[in-house]
């Protein structure tokens, strides 16, 4: 990612912020609208997974110019996230429901080149959770 990427991205994060609780329940109504067969992976309270969402989304954030740190983050997630029930065929819904939330909540502040930021960072964080998910199931295989 670019550093005007960086800096779009934080930007709009930072709008998206100050409408965090309804931001994150917009995503989860658009997630479950998109796969309804995701919502079981969620057993806890929507609104403490709404929150959950926004802090993660945060702490990524943070470590953008820490790309070593954010690898060993986002790998540990996705291991976490395959032990959920997490396939890898999910990201993609999860992605397009992360892209349609930034768009209703930010409107016409989310405008093409943060949609490409966007993109762009959601594919890194994709590509380097299934690496995590990956490794922790060829670990597991190994063990046993």
């Amino acid at each position: 990612m670019s550093p005007d990427q960086v800096h779009l991205i934080r930007k709009s994060f930072a709008e998206l912020s100050r409408h965090d609780h309804v931001a994150a329940l917009v995503f989860y109504r658009r997630l479950f609208e998109i796969d309804p067969t995701l919502r079981p992976l969620f057993v806890g309270d929507i609104e403490q997974q709404a929150k959950k969402l926004i802090d993660m989304l945060a702490a990524l954030i943070s470590m953008l110019e820490r790309p070593v740190g954010l690898d060993m983050e986002l790998r540990a997630m996705g291991a976490r996230h395959a032990d959920y029930g997490v396939k890898d065929e999910h990201y993609a819904t999860v992605g397009g429901a992360l892209i349609d939330m930034l768009s209703e909540v930010l409107g016409n502040k989310f405008t093409p080149a943060a949609r490409e930021a966007w993109l762009a960072l959601y594919g890194a964080v994709e590509a380097t959770m299934k690496r995590g998910a990956a490794d922790a199931e060829a670990a597991k295989k190994a063990s046993s």
